[in-house]
């Protein structure tokens, strides 16, 4: 892990180097700062969406990765979550066959938060997915 960019009430952000590690890592800082807001109730869907984003990162792109947490304080009660990789290409959703081994990372992603997308940055994409908050 390259370590926390930025972090404050509502929002932490890191940055990992492209090693297979990072997903083990992302998974990690995830579940602690979750801990830590009190939101351990989303920890595990959290953790699991993270892992499938950061590993599609380590598959198709090189460079850094960036996991980005944001508690919405809007009416919403939204957990924002964003992963960020250095390759400009959108993912794409496909449909797995059932002996496949890999391609149900964003089906997941899209079935499992209540948005979800893809937006261009300055170098790469942000892969972003959002989930409600328990009140």
């Amino acid at each position: 892990m390259i370590g926390v960019i930025d972090s404050g009430d509502d929002c932490a952000e890191w940055t990992f180097p492209a090693q297979p590690g990072a997903v083990r890592d992302a998974r990690a800082v995830v579940r602690a700062q979750l801990r830590e807001w009190g939101l351990d109730v989303l920890a595990d869907i959290t953790a699991l969406l993270v892992s499938e984003l950061v590993t599609n990162a380590l598959r198709h792109a090189t460079g850094p990765i960036g996991v980005r947490l944001v508690r919405l304080t809007d009416p919403s009660g939204a957990l924002l979550v964003e992963v960020s990789d250095p390759l400009p290409d959108p993912p794409r959703e496909r449909a797995a066959d059932v002996d496949d081994e890999s391609g149900r990372g964003l089906q997941l992603v899209a079935c499992s938060s209540r948005a979800w997308g893809t937006r261009p940055g300055e170098a790469g994409k942000t892969v972003w997915f959002e989930l409600a908050v328990p009140g």
